[in-house]
């Protein structure tokens, strides 16, 4: 458990939420009545603060304008049914953080800014987690460079922020995918597997001309030979092969280790199913979906939890799926919601009590 931290804070003298209704609320659209902002100076961590959420003063020379050192994570909160507070995994995804800072050269952030520093923030606005069915409380952890001088070098000084959005669902309707052989998103040795803003950057490209096709975002594939199969856009991809549970594996460092993939792994493995982390290429699975053999298709991520995918194109191929007759994909989303909004037993400790 970490320790307490002292941490300065200045509160809002009128809540947002009068005037705001949580149902149905768009994803990262408004923001909590506060934030939480730390600064990386000479060295050492200062200036914590929970504030009001207010508009940032930063110079036009700010080294992460210029060189793209900037990372952030995705976690959520949820209420249970008995109305307590919890946050979903959020040491994995503090050590996730500082995996993307050493990757891009930037400072660790403690334990007791990242996780102490939350809890306090979540506590103080906690009546902004939605009491609601497929609701939560998105938390987004962000730091990046403020050096204000020119020079491509790391910089020695960084700002540190949590913001709280409430959000609804994700993907309420299942999605249509085209998979990506022209642009790439990472390759063995590059950052693919760190949450720096970059990834996210160069993926836009790709995925605003699948939309003009139709495709709500792309799968995308290897930098080498576009045929080995990668990540969804913001999310992790699983496939069900004759009963068979298949996902990309993490070892080139392409992909993000995604925490609601490890999450639904481990749930898929209690439910009977053998899952199978490897290499997948693009032409086994279609000669799958040829064969009858390819049953169901769907994303994992922390925005979208489980996204079904009713539509995958490759090529002149389109690989339609029945999402309603989804059994493993249902049956995986109702166990980890049960589990997040506390009506079953967290017998692994994922949920972090506010």
């Amino acid at each position: 458990m970490t320790e307490a931290l002292d941490i300065n804070v200045i509160k809002a003298e009128r809540s947002k939420l009068n005037d705001l209704n949580l149902e149905n609320i768009p994803f990262g659209k408004y923001f909590s009545d506060h934030m939480l902002e730390a600064d990386y100076e000479n060295g050492e961590w200062k200036n914590v603060e929970i504030k009001p959420y207010q508009p940032l003063l930063l110079e036009p020379s700010l080294s992460a304008l210029h060189y793209g050192q900037a990372i952030f994570e995705g976690i959520k909160a949820y209420r249970s049914d008995n109305r307590e507070a919890f946050i979903f995994r959020p040491y994995d995804n503090f050590r996730r953080f500082n995996i993307s800072a050493e990757r891009m050269n930037m400072p660790e952030v403690p334990e007791e800014i990242f996780i102490e520093g939350m809890r306090q923030l979540i506590e103080l606005d906690k009546n902004w987690i939605p009491a609601r069915k497929d609701h939560s409380l998105y938390i987004r952890p962000v730091m990046f460079a403020t050096d204000t001088m020119l020079g491509v070098k790391p910089s020695d000084s960084y700002k540190f922020l949590i913001l709280l959005s409430p959000t609804g669902p994700y993907y309420a309707a299942p999605m249509k995918i085209a998979v990506e052989e022209k642009y790439t998103r990472a390759a063995p040795g590059g950052v693919g597997f760190s949450k720096n803003a970059g990834n996210y950057g160069g993926s836009m490209r790709a995925a605003t001309e699948a939309k003009k096709q139709g495709y709500d975002q792309v799968l995308w594939t290897d930098a080498f030979e576009h045929k080995w199969l990668q990540e969804v856009g913001m999310m992790n991809v699983f496939f069900i092969i004759n009963g068979l549970v298949v996902t990309p594996s993490l070892e080139e460092g392409t992909i993000l280790a995604g925490v609601t993939r490890d999450s639904a792994i481990t749930l898929l493995k209690e439910m009977g199913y053998t899952v199978d982390e490897r290499k997948i290429s693009i032409d086994e699975l279609t000669e799958a979906y040829r064969k009858g053999h390819l049953q169901e298709v769907f994303g994992t991520g922390t925005a979208a939890t489980i996204a079904m995918i009713q539509e995958l194109k490759y090529r002149d191929e389109i690989m339609h799926f029945d999402t309603s007759k989804f059994k493993v994909a249902i049956e995986l989303r109702e166990k980890m919601n049960n589990i997040k909004e506390g009506r079953i037993e967290d017998k692994y400790g994922w949920l972090y009590k506010i």
